[in-house]
């Protein structure tokens, strides 16, 4: 269904009001904020935009957090992030997503509490909250959405096609100061073994629930929320948790496109048409480059959409907009840096 023509967009102050109440408090203003015909995009922390939202007004959450592994935490910053993996895909001498820290997850974790906490708070019951997550510290994502109170539905899974990033220990036993005859033996024990990375093929998700008020027929009479619409599919068959569906094309995300973890417009819509209905509010806390929001317009939902960075903001609004995005010609393209090498 093809996205309808939305109003020119136009920078709001804080008296201007969509579903995210800017009352006066304690807590800094949105940046920036934009409204269109179906959509709300605001420039700011997640976190603090969320505690804006009023209670049970949000009928969906489908989001796409940080990923916490190697600089992409709660201060994500692109610039940073790309210098880091800009060459061959290696950090501090480790392949990308090799960066075992103990305390990633446990900040994760803590990251995910309060996110969860008011994600929640403002979702109707019976309402659905799915997040992406990364494979090594998705089960930090499932305690902190189980700990805020959510019913833990199904795990569910983007399947795709990645490629291997396995290291070879070839080269660091070549450069080692010791015989060629002990560097022979050293190879032959390893036998071509290489880092512990499989090759990525799929990204979970957690499907959680807001608990229902009463029977699900109930709730739905009073929400219209706690169902979901098997109707919607991928492959003319049941819906199912695992969901194959391949990565964007340069084309989908964008000319030029750096951001690190697009996600495919097709997943997207399959994701709200399957735990939403048309009419209703779907939220993103984070953006990104707006795939979740252009998904939700396409299928005739209002969206929320907030993102921490202005470049990837200004990318929303256009791509909701129905206006082609690239990203500025003078940054460094980093597409080897993608979620394979995350896996």
């Amino acid at each position: 269904m093809p996205n309808k023509k939305a109003a020119q967009p136009s920078h709001a102050t804080s008296q201007q009001a969509g579903i995210l109440s800017l009352a006066s408090g304690p807590l800094s203003l949105p940046r920036k904020t934009t409204f269109g015909i179906d959509y709300e995009m605001h420039l700011g922390d997640a976190l603090s935009l969320l505690k804006r939202i009023p209670t049970a007004s949000i009928h969906l959450i489908a989001t796409d957090p940080p990923y916490f592994i190697d600089g992409m935490g709660s201060d994500w910053d692109h610039d940073k992030l790309n210098t880091k993996a800009k060459k061959a895909g290696v950090i501090g001498k480790l392949p990308v997503g090799m960066q075992f820290n103990p305390e990633q997850g446990k900040e994760f974790e803590k990251f995910m509490n309060s996110i969860a906490a008011e994600s929640f708070r403002i979702l109707k019951p019976g309402g659905f909250f799915v997040s992406f997550s990364q494979a090594r510290l998705y089960h930090r994502m499932a305690v902190a959405v189980e700990n805020a109170g959510f019913e833990v539905r199904d795990m569910m899974a983007w399947k795709y096609e990645g490629q291997a990033k396995a290291f070879s220990m070839d080269h660091f036993i070549r450069k080692m100061e010791i015989s060629d005859e002990e560097k022979s033996k050293i190879l032959a024990s390893i036998g071509g073994r290489k880092t512990p990375q499989l090759k990525p093929q799929m990204e979970p998700m957690i499907l959680a629930q807001k608990p229902k008020e009463g029977t699900f027929v109930q709730n739905w009479m009073a929400n219209q929320t706690g169902l979901i619409d098997t109707s919607a599919s991928l492959d003319g068959k049941f819906p199912g948790n695992i969901m194959e569906v391949k990565k964007p094309s340069k084309e989908e995300k964008g000319h030029g496109s750096l951001h690190l973890t697009v996600k495919p417009l097709s997943l997207m819509e399959h994701l709200i048409r399957l735990l939403s209905v048309e009419g209703q509010i779907v939220l993103d806390p984070f953006s990104g480059s707006g795939t979740t929001g252009v998904a939700a317009n396409r299928l005739k939902r209002r969206y929320i959409g907030f993102e921490i960075e202005e470049r990837y903001f200004d990318a929303s609004i256009k791509r909701l907009n129905g206006e082609p995005w690239n990203e500025p010609e003078n940054q460094e393209n980093t597409q080897n840096a993608s979620t394979d090498n995350q896996e």
